[in-house]
């Protein structure tokens, strides 16, 4: 155990200490003498030296003690050494407490969840997926060198990267039975596409209707497509737009998408600066069908053929909406499901000292109960006047 100082330009306050002692100084001088008739013609004795003396000895030495503790809050004191090597024993969400407590080889045991903020077993389980290795990584940084630790896992994981966590001490983990609560299934409704096409030509238009009615679970349901002339209102950036109008795009579309939205254009369409940097569908023999590109913070898609099933035999085959809705769904998250027994972690991660004691709270609440002894002390009626 050490006590270290993290500012310690914080001391030069300790030159402080001079003030209560040129005041006690001081109050001596307070004291003057008076003439009595009687005693003026005596013969006038040599004045004895005077002694540095400092009258009431405990509010001055209180005092210095109090500049001294407030020199020392202002040097930032930390307190390292203190460790807590007690075992901890964690539990992932979804297996039974009592399982969790026969694991305890000790009673200082330190029983916590496996979830954000390590809440105390005596809780309630919490609810959600945790993200099991990540959490690892954090206690494993936060917990002492020498505290052990024992990890309580179901048979089955959610929520897992994609390789075993590296920790930096050897971990007992222990597979029991039990389930993790499954991630709620996230339903993704289809995406509410805008078409804009030339007046007069609505070329493909009836393909893109198709998917958009396929994309519906509900075949009553009316299809998330709105059509339109180039001359309408384009849509807010949160919808795609399918532009099948031939020629330059105008600048409020290029504005559009710069500004985060995403733009399906024909084949026929030009883009100033478009350079394809992905090719998102391809058909059977490896040919683009689609090229895209970012556009500031946006994203441009163009057809490279003609929306006709002659130039685009895609159009009309059976996976053809799912291909079109590809183009606008977000990715589809990496699978996170994995066997406990496969997900031990492995040791050879990094070390991380442990964060020494920070020491100003405690000062602070130390320096305000020796003011108040202070003042008490200072202004107490049986005390003389006060330097």
């Amino acid at each position: 155990m050490s006590l270290a100082v993290l500012l310690p330009a914080g001391l030069a306050a300790l030159a402080a200490l001079l003030l209560p002692l040129l005041l006690h100084l001081a109050r001596r001088h307070e004291q003057t003498s008076t003439d009595f008739a009687a005693l003026r013609w005596l013969r006038q004795k040599p004045k004895p030296r005077h002694r540095i003396r400092f009258d009431e000895w405990p509010l001055l030495l209180l005092r210095l003690l109090l500049l001294a503790l407030l020199a020392l809050w202002l040097a930032k004191p930390v307190l390292s050494g203190m460790d807590d090597t007690r075992p901890w024993i964690v539990a992932v969400p979804g297996v039974d407490a009592t399982a969790i407590r026969a694991q305890a080889g000790s009673a200082d045991a330190r029983l916590h969840w496996l979830a954000a903020g390590f809440p105390s077993l005596d809780e309630s389980a919490p609810a959600g997926t945790p993200a099991v290795a990540s959490l690892l990584r954090q206690l494993d940084a936060e917990l002492p060198a020498g505290a052990p630790l024992t990890v309580v896992v179901p048979a089955t994981l959610q929520g897992a990267d994609a390789e075993r966590p590296a920790l930096s001490r050897a971990v007992t983990w222990t597979v029991v039975d039990g389930a993790m609560p499954a991630p709620s299934a996230s339903t993704l409704s289809p995406p509410s596409m805008v078409v804009r096409h030339a007046t007069g030509n609505d070329t493909g238009l009836r393909y893109l209707r198709a998917a958009a009615h396929a994309w519906q679970p509900n075949a009553d349901a009316p299809p998330p497509l709105q059509v339109g002339t180039q001359d309408e209102a384009l849509p807010a950036i949160t919808r795609p737009l399918v532009w099948l109008v031939p020629g330059p795009v105008p600048a409020p579309v290029v504005q559009w998408i710069e500004s985060g939205g995403t733009a399906l254009l024909a084949h026929d369409s030009t883009l100033d600066g478009f350079a394809a940097d992905a090719t998102p569908w391809r058909d059977a023999d490896g040919a683009a069908m689609v090229e895209s590109a970012t556009r500031g913070k946006g994203r441009v898609l163009r057809f490279t053929r003609p929306l006709r099933p002659d130039a685009m035999p895609a159009l009309v085959e059976a996976d053809f909406p799912q291909q079109l809705r590809a183009l606008f769904d977000a990715p589809a998250a990496a699978p996170a499901r994995v066997l406990a027994s496969d997900y031990a972690p492995v040791t050879g991660g990094a070390t991380y000292p442990v964060a020494p004691r920070d020491l100003q709270p405690w000062l602070a609440l130390l320096i305000a109960l020796l003011v108040l002894v202070e003042r008490w002390m200072a202004t107490r009626r049986a005390r003389s006047v006060a330097p």
